[in-house]
């Protein structure tokens, strides 16, 4: 995208759509909702699992991958967080389109955009390695067998 193109892009948000930008948030804010539950499962399916360890390697891999969930867990929480002010803030500007702190609301809509980029591409590489993780213990303890009896 050129510069000249992503000046008109800007000068277009300047006056609007922003209730389109409101139903955007809204939707930001169910999909970080639903990566929240995930996450709760994920620390679910490593406390299920994390008992029956015995191997020292497979305590320490469970251990950094619970820092990873921690992490993500708090990432998405945080996110929620600005999301939701800046839904509030989107919905002002339904309101009032003429309010002066249009540009700030634009840059932070931007912002916000990235950061759920980098924590989705974040979320899916933790939730592909507690499932491999888990797979992968699974197999070395031998725990299916303990499991199913």
């Amino acid at each position: 995208m050129s510069d000249l193109d992503y000046k008109n892009d800007l000068k277009l948000l300047e006056n609007g759509p922003w209730d389109e930008l409101y139903v955007l948030t809204n939707h930001w804010v169910s999909d970080l909702q639903f990566y929240r539950d995930d996450l709760k499962f994920l620390n679910h399916l490593i406390e299920k699992y994390f008992i029956w360890l015995s191997k020292e390697e497979n305590l320490q891999m469970i251990k950094e991958l619970k820092l990873g969930l921690q992490e993500t867990n708090k990432m998405v929480n945080d996110l929620l967080e600005k999301v939701s002010k800046h839904r509030n803030r989107l919905g002002l500007l339904v309101e009032d389109a003429n309010r002066k702190d249009a540009s700030v609301i634009i840059m932070e809509h931007e912002h916000l955009e990235e950061e759920i980029i980098r924590f989705v591409s974040f979320f899916r590489l933790n939730r592909k390695e507690t499932f491999k993780l888990t797979e992968y213990i699974m197999e070395s303890e031998e725990l299916s067998t303990i499991i199913r009896g």
